[in-house]
Order: structure tokens, then sequence, then C-alpha cells
């Protein structure tokens, strides 16, 4: 499923029209990439969590050289299927 498809669904269920169902989803995704950018975990009770994981300074390996390299720390977002969803696609 794509975004378009994702808007024409919401609109449907919410009885809404496409333009608000997009407004919307995209109100949403703004929530929660301001909320990680902060620092913050979104948590929706029976659908998942999302949340920054961080990873540390490591020692890597340029395939092309053989040659080490130090990859630097980073921050990636990450999502955690609650309960509920599991259930729901078991």
């Amino acid at each position: 499923m794509n975004k378009s498809e994702l808007v024409e669904a919401m609109a449907a269920a919410a009885d809404i029209s496409k333009a608000a169902a997009e407004r919307a989803l995209d109100g949403v995704t703004a929530a929660i990439t301001g909320a990680l950018k902060a620092g913050d975990q979104v948590t929706i009770v029976g659908f998942g969590s999302f949340l920054v994981a961080e990873r540390g300074e490591r020692m890597g390996r340029n395939p092309r050289t053989g040659e080490s390299i130090k990859i630097k720390a980073s921050k990636s977002p990450k999502f955690r299927a609650g309960k509920a969803l599991k259930d729901a696609v078991n």
C-alpha cells in the first residue's frame, strides 16, 4: 500500500474527503517526526511505538579496498509493533 492508497482507505473509513485525509496523514507524520527529532517516543496503544535508537561509533571495512574505516555514531528511527497489531497480522 502506498500513500495514495492509504489516503483513499482513510477517507473511506472516516467518511471524509481525500484532501482532508491527506492533510490528516501529513499532520500525523509531521507530529511523529517532530517528536522523534526532539528525542521523544511516540506510543499509539494497540498499534505500536516509534522511537529513536542510537548506534555507537564502530569500525567497519571498505568492501572495495579491504581498508578499515571508522563509522560515525548515528540515530535511527525504529518502530515496535504493539500486541494488538501483532495479533491482527497473525
